[in-house]
């Protein structure tokens, strides 16, 4: 038996009080009372001169030592725990990604969800088991299987929410390796503190999962950056244009001024009202003399607050040297000229001069020396990227990739192709045109090296004669061009790693925090590539190398994150959901069984003067 109050038991220096009760000798005044039959005798004593009498066996003294050790049992509040014959095992998954830091929650959602995991721990049988997990951009084990309450409370006490997405796949397919391990006769429970801001889970169908989730946080009042990108102005080469996404996920219109500042300097302040429920694209055009940051901010305060800046670094543009290798095609010459900022050479043939381009054209032609850089290859098919291609007759195109940025503004509708090569999407590529049988162009990063392959020979099709082909050649310019590989590189994801390609041995670099701090990291002369991953928090970075100073920028921009909405229900696949529960540990308490024995001791009294008298 287990006690949830033992401090209750100091009343029972009170049952000495009723026993000196009995010992004093009392004055008396006689009154008409209704009476019982044990308080007959009580009352027919007679008075001494000596201020104590010896004590007498008297039963209303016993009942009212009962009926004060029962008040007491009651008040100590006894319970029994449910006994079984294995060890129980808790996996607990807190999410701290940045949704988790809205403060609808007092002090915040993440707080709470960890008030909510500690008091799991303080629960916990002396045989059962534990895991803490924390999630957000990548899963990380705080704590090992154990029964050690302390270290579990160590554990959870060492949770810090950040400011990346919720990646909560990983999380629950290494949840669900921990209970495989202990089999069902464990009766194990997978518990995730979360708001349920998570992205699909369509890939995880498991029906059988043990997963309770405990929602946390009531309301949305939330508006968000989600996208920001820069671009170089099509009307003037001299001005960068910005392009910003703003979203409110609250059930209210909300208003906001939104601040474009560049290296610290205000340039902008734009009144905004968006409704309820709805995004604002919005464009600033702002005069580039360098290389710099672009930040933009919205000042409304609302529930979450690390979705309210977001920066960018900003490269001016650079002439492109483009390296075309073909045996004659006016169209593609014409749309690679027609490019912005590309300086273009025709060759038959690719050799060692290529190494002077910022990437290679390969029109049909398979070269005597491949590039090393990146490279747009149209109808080749002679290459160890993917298995040797087979022939394709008139494919029809079924579908392609609107969101890649080489298909940005590009459609297909109306093209028709005679012929092409077929082959299987490789591990290193996406495919970004699709027939029936097979993916027509792919595009993807091999090692360091971006590579956009396209199946079919232009030529061999209407596709020229269309606008959009011009339209991706530029595309493809300007996401092959090594100057945007590098724009890219610089703005990075919360909780994704931040790579910097090593031109030179080095063996330290330094990493300056958006906060100020400094961090030290050492570097494998070796090394070609420095990968840093405390990316959690959204700003500004500045790495230096050697003599090199880099500027990186790390933002939130997910819509999915920014929307902070409780959800009531997870789904895990296609057909397997989880609802929100409000189940707490329960134990059986023995108080108010107490508290009936007690007035069945009164009953029984009654009872028995009632039958004496009658």
């Amino acid at each position: 038996m287990n006690f949830l109050a033992p401090a209750a038991f100091l009343f029972a220096f009170t049952l000495p009080v009723v026993v000196v009760f009995y010992l004093l000798k009392r004055k008396r005044v006689a009154r008409v009372v209704a009476s019982t039959l044990l308080w007959q005798k009580f009352l027919a004593e007679t008075q001494a001169s000596a201020p104590f009498q010896k004590l007498r066996r008297n039963w209303l003294l016993i009942l009212q030592l009962l009926m004060l050790l029962l008040a007491i049992l009651a008040l100590a509040r006894p319970y029994f725990a449910a006994k079984t014959g294995h060890s129980r095992l808790r996996v607990l998954i807190i999410d701290a990604s940045a949704s988790m830091q809205a403060v609808d929650e007092n002090p915040s959602r993440f707080e709470v969800a960890r008030k909510q995991a500690l008091a799991w721990v303080d629960s916990l049988r002396d045989e059962d088991k534990m895991v803490v997990l924390q999630v957000a951009a990548n899963t990380e084990v705080k704590q090992s299987e154990t029964s050690d309450k302390s270290a579990l409370r160590r554990a959870i006490l060492a949770c810090q929410a950040v400011d990346s997405p919720t990646r909560l796949l990983p999380a629950l397919k290494m949840a669900e390796s921990l209970i495989r391990d202990h089999g069902k006769e464990s009766n194990p429970e997978i518990h995730l503190f979360s708001d349920g801001a998570v992205p699909d889970l369509a890939d995880f169908g498991n029906h059988t999962l043990p997963l309770i989730y405990h929602r946390i946080g009531h309301s949305a009042n939330n508006l968000g950056i989600t996208a920001l990108d820069a671009r170089a102005n099509p009307e003037d080469a001299g001005q960068r244009a910005l392009y910003v996404s703003v979203g409110n996920y609250s059930t209210n219109q909300l208003q906001t001024d939104l601040e474009l500042s560049f290296d610290g300097k205000l340039l902008e302040t734009r009144p905004l009202t968006i409704p309820a429920g709805q995004s604002s694209a919005q464009v600033f055009v702002a005069r580039q003399t360098h290389d710099g940051v672009f930040t933009v901010r919205s000042t409304l305060t609302d529930d979450l607050a690390v979705d309210n800046q977001a920066s960018i670094v900003s490269l001016l543009p650079q002439p492109v040297k483009v390296l075309l290798v073909t045996a004659g095609n006016k169209f593609l010459e014409r749309a690679l000229r027609a490019a912005p900022n590309v300086s273009m050479a025709v060759a038959g043939d690719c050799t060692d001069t290529a190494a002077g381009f910022d990437f290679v054209v390969l029109d049909g032609i398979t070269p005597s020396v491949w590039p090393t850089g990146n490279i747009l290859a149209i109808h080749v098919g002679n290459t160890n990227w993917f298995a040797p291609p087979t022939a394709l007759e008139a494919p029809s195109i079924v579908d392609w990739r609107a969101t890649h940025p080489v298909l940005r503004y590009v459609g297909f509708d109306n093209v028709q192709i005679a012929r092409s090569l077929a082959t299987k999407t490789p591990t290193w590529a996406v495919s970004l045109v699709d027939a029936p049988q097979a993916p027509l162009i792919l595009a993807g990063e091999l090692g360091r090296q971006r590579i956009l392959w396209i199946g079919f020979d232009p030529l061999d099709s209407n596709w020229p004669l269309r606008v959009s082909f011009p339209i991706f050649i530029a595309n493809a310019a300007d996401w092959l061009n090594p100057a945007s590989v590098r724009s890219a590189e610089l703005l990075v994801r919360a909780g994704d790693p931040f790579r910097y390609g090593l031109t030179a041995a080095t063996n330290s670099a330094q990493v300056v925090l958006p906060g100020g701090a400094v961090e030290q990291l050492t570097v494998d002369p070796k090394a070609t590539e420095l990968i840093f991953g405390d990316t959690f928090r959204q700003g500004v970075y500045r790495l230096r190398v050697g003599t090199n100073d880099t500027q990186f920028c790390v933002n939130l921009l997910d819509a999915a994150e920014s929307n902070i909405l409780p959800r009531d229900t997870i789904n895990l696949g296609t057909y397997s959901a989880v609802t929100a529960t409000q189940t707490r540990r329960a134990n059986l308490e023995l108080w108010r069984w107490i508290a009936a024995a007690a007035l069945l001791v009164l009953l029984f009294e009654w009872w028995y003067y009632h039958r004496r008298t009658v």
